[in-house]
């Protein structure tokens, strides 16, 4: 029973996850085509001043701080792996200490 409910669980951490790297590369898709939408707008309608430079770094931030919510934090020691790791260790500490 407990076996079933672990699997259970994992299951839906996955699903959770490839929900969420799904919705980063959804992300990045189309924020790649609004640069590419907005350069192109801005050299065709105003070539003589690029303007584009003042949307494109906020677009690039966007794209980073998703990644980093969705790869990142795991990737420098973050998040709820790092929690659950850090509980772990604790209690093996403290039955070294019980014993």
């Amino acid at each position: 029973m407990e076996n079933n409910y672990i699997e259970e669980q994992r299951y839906l951490k996955a699903k959770k996850r490839v929900k969420d790297v799904k919705g980063f590369y959804i992300h990045l898709v189309i924020e790649v085509f609004s640069l590419i939408t907005i350069v192109a707008v801005n050299l065709i309608f105003s070539p003589g001043y690029h303007w584009f430079w003042f949307a494109a770094p906020g677009i690039v931030f966007v794209i980073i701080l998703h990644w980093f919510l969705v790869f990142g934090h795991t990737k420098i020691g973050f998040g709820k792996e790092w929690e659950a790791k850090k509980i772990q260790e604790l209690i093996d500490e403290d039955k070294k200490i019980s014993k």
